[in-house]
């Protein structure tokens, strides 16, 4: 599938990225991590988080005793939305096949989603303050919705936010 996301051109994102950003980890993963759409850092290294909020993701995994080659990472678009900007519906429409088969290949124990895009596509509704660190149930799948690591660098106050739901996180696997 990597190679198909690769090539895609489904959408108008294929037109100014300069790699798609498939995912990354092991196939039989118990935990997928899953954002909003690749930035910057990730565009030019075709990989998921590994800019600064991947540095604090990965900061925030060991919390919960675990690391990134033990998860699965991957965003709801797959291409970088030029400027940053947020991703618009039809390109999170077209994207969300892909989405899905991850999740069917892989069948997570829990999905946790970062940020507000990834919360709303699997509870239909981000806000974040009455929803991270905690578990839902949609569709025989476990959601558990967490503070996008981008969130933390822009406000330091969330950073321990972020931890607490990591700690907890580690109970809900374990």
């Amino acid at each position: 599938m990597n190679s198909e996301i690769m090539k895609c051109k489904r959408c108008r994102l294929h037109e100014t990225r300069t790699n798609a950003v498939p995912g990354e980890g092991p196939m039989d993963a118990r935990v997928m991590f899953v954002g909003e759409g690749p930035g910057k850092k990730e565009d030019e290294k075709g990989r998921p988080f590994v800019g600064r909020a991947g540095e604090l993701l990965n900061e925030m995994l060991l919390h919960a005793d675990l690391s990134r080659e033990q998860v699965f990472i991957t965003n709801i678009v797959k291409c970088r939305p030029p400027g940053n900007r947020d991703p618009r519906e039809d390109e999170k429409k077209t994207c969300s096949e892909y989405l899905s088969r991850q999740i069917e290949i892989i069948k997570p124990r829990a999905i946790c989603t970062l940020g507000n895009h990834a919360t709303s596509h699997f509870l239909g509704v981000g806000e974040m303050g009455k929803r991270h660190g905690r578990t839902f149930q949609v569709e025989q799948m476990t959601v558990i919705p967490l503070y996008h690591p981008a969130a933390a660098l822009y406000n330091p106050n969330l950073k321990g936010v972020m931890k607490e739901d990591f700690l907890s996180l580690r109970k809900i696997l374990y």
